[in-house]
């Protein structure tokens, strides 16, 4: 089995997914992917608008940050849309007739790549991103970390945007 690890910033688009698919088309062996979409921790979230706020001009936090966050409360909304955004990935690539399996995590995603690469056995990693370009120029962004900690090939694919205004298309990620 010829495993890889999908690192997506954002759901995958329908072209997105063939694109994944099509690098991978003379390998003979079965394949299977594992998307990792990383979303936000709510507490962390929560104490850094805080800190923020503390070391600023301010005098006081907004109303909306208070004693009475309910940060169980923020974190299963960030959980259910980035379920919601796992949901749409993997649906992409098994409409390919792909063996595809997946998660979220509110951990470091580079600390997510890592275990799930060694979790899943992986030959290959796949980072999806939109530009980064600052990131990318000091060597910050999610593919450099990667390549630096992990001992798999890492493509980095980068977000697809419609070409001449095509009205109607769908956006997401694809290759560079």
């Amino acid at each position: 089995m010829y495993t890889v690890v999908v690192l997506a910033e954002q759901p995958m688009s329908a072209q997105d997914a063939a694109e994944v698919v099509s690098l991978h088309e003379a390998i003979d062996d079965a394949r299977h992917y594992h998307v990792l979409i990383p979303c936000e921790n709510a507490a962390v979230r929560v104490e850094t608008t805080l800190g923020g706020l503390a070391s600023s001009q301010a005098l006081a936090a907004p109303p909306l940050l208070n004693d009475n966050v309910d940060v169980d409360h923020l974190q299963h909304d960030i959980d259910e849309h980035a379920r919601h955004d796992l949901e749409a990935c993997v649906a992409a690539m098994r409409s390919l007739d792909q063996q595809t399996t997946g998660e979220f995590t509110s951990e470091d995603p580079i600390e997510a790549l890592e275990r799930a690469v060694r979790e899943q056995s992986a030959a290959e990693v796949i980072v999806m991103t939109r530009p980064h370009v600052v990131q990318e120029f000091l060597h910050l962004d999610w593919t450099s970390k990667a390549r630096r900690r992990l001992g798999v090939p890492i493509l980095h694919l980068i977000e697809h945007r419609p070409i001449d205004g095509e009205a109607g298309s769908p956006e997401g990620i694809t290759g560079v």
